[in-house]
């Protein structure tokens, strides 16, 4: 059997600055070293419950933070920023996905860096009429590839909000509670590592049991994204199959979640590009 593993940082314990978050960041080998030492707990899990192999897809921003020099034989990462369907790349083939330090979508009250893809540049998405977290858009580009999610760790509240809505057969892991955008509680890392392992095993046969299903989208999909900004709308509304609904809001329709996952991440790219445009001109 094959295991996927989608690692994000946001909704990983402990993390509650944005020194954290970034490359150059005061407290980001912190973050590093708890992102890798959570993701090795899920991968011992999973290989000694029968997963010969498990592809990691490290997922956050430049998507290079974990630390790799300790990996074991029977993974694979993948690493780098942008790439095909971006946080589930090397999902297709898989026979389960899990996903780590998932957080709650833009605008969700006391939750610790609260967005939605792009902080910077997307104010919210929809997915024909279903505010979108990360963890909606990638389970359904999951379940394009017939691939259930069966567990996520992170935020309490994307757990209460999306994951208990979304996909009720998935094993939720609270990693953090949330007080605020910049503040949050956690249990101590030995406590929070015997959950894990608990929740793997339940997740696993539960799987086993065929208690699990892939989350698919309703075809065609109609995406709607509210940019930042009513420029990044006026740029992209320019594309012939984009619509636009209001100063900050467009739309589209895509055959299905794996083609309006990647036209997404090219309107980000664009939206980013005006917003490094705007610095310059200053």
């Amino acid at each position: 059997m094959k295991a996927f593993i989608s690692v994000d940082l946001e909704g990983l314990p402990y993390l509650v600055i944005p020194g954290h978050l970034g490359l150059k960041g005061s407290l980001y080998n912190e973050a590093r070293e708890i992102a890798t030492k959570i993701t090795m707990i899920i991968a011992e899990e999973l290989h000694s419950n029968g997963f010969e192999e498990i592809i990691i897809a490290d997922s956050h921003g430049p998507m290079v933070n974990l630390l790799v020099d300790d990996l074991p034989e029977y993974v694979e990462i993948i690493r780098g920023n942008p790439r095909p369907i971006s946080m589930v790349n090397g999902v297709e083939g898989c026979d389960v996905a899990l996903f780590l330090g998932y957080h709650a979508k833009f605008g969700t009250a006391r939750s610790t860096f609260d967005h939605t893809y792009s902080g910077r540049t997307i104010h919210c998405v929809e997915v024909n009429g279903d505010p979108a977290s990360e963890f909606l858009l990638n389970t359904y580009v999951a379940g394009d590839h017939n691939v259930p999610v069966i567990l996520v760790a992170g935020d309490a509240q994307l757990l209460k909000d999306d994951v208990a809505k979304f996909t009720p057969w998935a094993e939720g892991i609270i990693l953090k509670q949330s007080l605020s955008r910049l503040s949050a509680r956690s249990k101590s890392m030995i406590k929070i590592e015997k959950e894990l392992r608990e929740g793997t095993k339940r997740a696993i046969k539960n799987y086993k049991d065929k208690q699990v299903k892939p989350l698919v989208a309703k075809k065609e999909v109609k995406m709607e994204i509210a940019f930042q900004t009513s420029l990044s709308a006026d740029i992209i509304e320019l594309l012939p199959f984009i619509k636009r609904i209001d100063g900050l809001k467009v739309e589209y329709l895509a055959k299905d979640m794996i083609e309006a996952y990647n036209i997404f991440q090219v309107l980000v790219t664009a939206a980013s590009g005006l917003n490094a445009l705007m610095q310059y001109l200053q």
